[in-house]
C-alpha cells in the first residue's frame, strides 16, 4: 500500500451522492495501510478560496453565469493547489478529494452548456494538474439524491431537477475520457459502495 503515497484521488458525483461520507471512509482505510493522509474543501481551505466559494454558492447570485462560476472554481482549485495540494503530494501524503475539475466537466461544461472541452482547455492554462489518479463518480438519481439533501440548499443546488438530470450525465460522460474514471452505484448501502471504491483504487 506504499503505492498510496503521493497520490491524488477524487471522488465526485452529483449533489447528494454521498461523496463526503465516502471520502472519510476512504481516508480512514488509507491511513489503516499506514499512508498519511490530506483532505481538502473544493472550493475553499485556503483563505482565497474560502471567499471564491462564498460567491458561488450565495443564494443572491442567482444571475451568476455559468462562465463566471467556471472562472472562479477554477481560481480557488489554482490556489488550492498551490498552498495545499502539491506540498502534501511531495510530502508523500494521498491526497483524497471530494470534487475537482470533473465538478466543473459535469456541472458548467456539461448541464451548463459552457462546453465541456471549453472547460478542459481552461484547466490546463489554469491548474498544475487537471487529472488525478484516479476519479470515482457515485452515481444516484436525481430523486434519491433530493431526498438525501434534507437540509438548506446553497445556490447551485437549487437549480432545479432538469438541470441535475443533466448534470448526472455530464459525470457519466466522464468514464469516455479514458483519464481513469470509475463509476459506482451510489443507491446501494454506504458499506457496499465503501467496498467497491476501494476495489477500484486496488485496481489501479
Amino acid at each position: 500500500m506504499n503505492n498510496l503515497e503521493g497520490k491524488f484521488i477524487v471522488l465526485d458525483g452529483p449533489d447528494g451522492c454521498g461523496k463526503s461520507t465516502q471520502a472519510e471512509l476512504l481516508s480512514k482505510w488509507v491511513e489503516l495501510q499506514g499512508v498519511s493522509v490530506a483532505t481538502f474543501r473544493d472550493p475553499g481551505t485556503t483563505a482565497i478560496g474560502e471567499k471564491v466559494r462564498d460567491i458561488l454558492l450565495d443564494i443572491a447570485h442567482e444571475s451568476m453565469t455559468a462562465n463566471t462560476e467556471m472562472l472562479l472554481y477554477m481560481a480557488a482549485r489554482a490556489q488550492l493547489w498551490a498552498e495545499e495540494i502539491e506540498p502534501a503530494l511531495e510530502a508523500g501524503k494521498c491526497v483524497i478529494m471530494d470534487r475537482w475539475i470533473s465538478s466543473t466537466f459535469a456541472y458548467q461544461g456539461y448541464a451548463g452548456k459552457l462546453g465541456t472541452e471549453k472547460v478542459l482547455e481552461v484547466a490546463q492554462h489554469s491548474l498544475e494538474r487537471i487529472w488525478p489518479e484516479v476519479t470515482i463518480v457515485l452515481d444516484v438519481d436525481t430523486e434519491t439524491a433530493a431526498k438525501r439533501m434534507d437540509r438548506e440548499l446553497d445556490r447551485m443546488e437549487q437549480k432545479g431537477k432538469d438541470f441535475h438530470a443533466k448534470v448526472r450525465e455530464g459525470f457519466l460522460r466522464l468514464a469516455d475520457l479514458g483519464q481513469d474514471v470509475t463509476v459506482i452505484d451510489a443507491t446501494q448501502t454506504i458499506d457496499a459502495i465503501h467496498e467497491q471504491v476501494i476495489a477500484a483504487i486496488e485496481e489501479i
